[in-house]
Formats: C-alpha cells, sequence, structure tokens
C-alpha cells in the first residue's frame, strides 16, 4: 500500500510539472513585443480544449488595442461557437524595461508580463463564467509572431495547479 500510495503522489507531482508551461516553436521568429502584438486592431480564431475530454470550444474575437504613454488598453469582442458573446478589456501598465503588469475584468490579483526578443510570456490566474458557475484558473500564456506574421497565443490552463487545458489563438492585424 505504501509503494501505491507513494507511487500515486509522485506521478501526480511530475504530471503537474511536465505541461504548466507553453513552448515556443523553434526558431527563427520574429522579434515580438506586447505593443507589437496588442496595439491596433486584429482579428482572430482559437479554440479552448480541455485535456481529459478532449472538448473544445471554439471563438472568434476582434481586439482593439490602443497605447497611451506606458499603459496599452486591449477591448476584446468575443464570440463564442455556441453563441455566447463576451467583452473583456485588458489593462497593461509598463512595469519596467520588458515588463508590464495588467489586469482584466475576471482577473485575479495582477497578470505578470515579461517580453524576450522573441516572445511575450505572460501568466495570471483568472474566474472563469459558464452559464451560472464560475471556476478558477490559471494560464500560462506564449506569444509569439509565427513564420507567417500571425500573432499566435498558446496558453496552458490549470485549475489547482495541474494542467486541465490548452487555448490557442491566433491573430491578424487589421
Amino acid at each position: 500500500m505504501f509503494l501505491t500510495r507513494r507511487s500515486l503522489i509522485l506521478g501526480t507531482a511530475a504530471l503537474a510539472g511536465c505541461a504548466r508551461v507553453p513552448v515556443t516553436p523553434p526558431g527563427p521568429l520574429d522579434p515580438i513585443t506586447l505593443e507589437k502584438a496588442f496595439a491596433g486592431r486584429a482579428v482572430g480564431a482559437g479554440v479552448f480544449q480541455v485535456v481529459l475530454t478532449g472538448t473544445e470550444r471554439h471563438f472568434r474575437a476582434q481586439l482593439d488595442g490602443r497605447l497611451r504613454g506606458d499603459r496599452l488598453t486591449v477591448v476584446e469582442d468575443f464570440l463564442y461557437d455556441d453563441g455566447e458573446q463576451n467583452r473583456l478589456t485588458w489593462v497593461f501598465d509598463r512595469a519596467g524595461p520588458s515588463r508590464w503588469t495588467g489586469r482584466r475584468e475576471d482577473t485575479v490579483g495582477t497578470a505578470m508580463v515579461i517580453e524576450t526578443e522573441t516572445e511575450v510570456r505572460m501568466s495570471y490566474l483568472a474566474d472563469f463564467r459558464a452559464g451560472d458557475e464560475v471556476t478558477r484558473l490559471g494560464f500560462e500564456d506564449v506569444i509569439y509572431f509565427d513564420p507567417k506574421g500571425r500573432v499566435i497565443n498558446d496558453a496552458i490552463v490549470t485549475r489547482w495547479g495541474l494542467p486541465v487545458g490548452r487555448v490557442r489563438f491566433e491573430m491578424v492585424k487589421i
């Protein structure tokens, strides 16, 4: 019994650690910043996938980003394949060289954003609403330009620290 319980604990810990941060695809990739990714207008499509069930929820979005001084505001209008619509607004404030903090209506605390040369990493908690239910989820995003010039946002979604889903959102500037 001891070995079984120990194996279960170690296996769960290994699973929790293996897919908590999305990987940037191999390069070469064009340089990107939060401003390059989100200032201006863009349209895109994406999918949220639940890892255990394979269930998918597709969406389309229009984004409008405005940079004023050290503040970037990004309005996101979502339309889901089931007909639900949602508007969320990110407000990012520059926190130093290559660093931002951000908040959105559904975030818990502050999102931390770090820019490297070829990717933007964002980490935050959000209360996800589906009907009358609210579920607190963790998001680890990596944002980069693909070879076609699209902005790609890949995310690993966690609940209680364990990976439960993935999001892929592809955007083009208009």
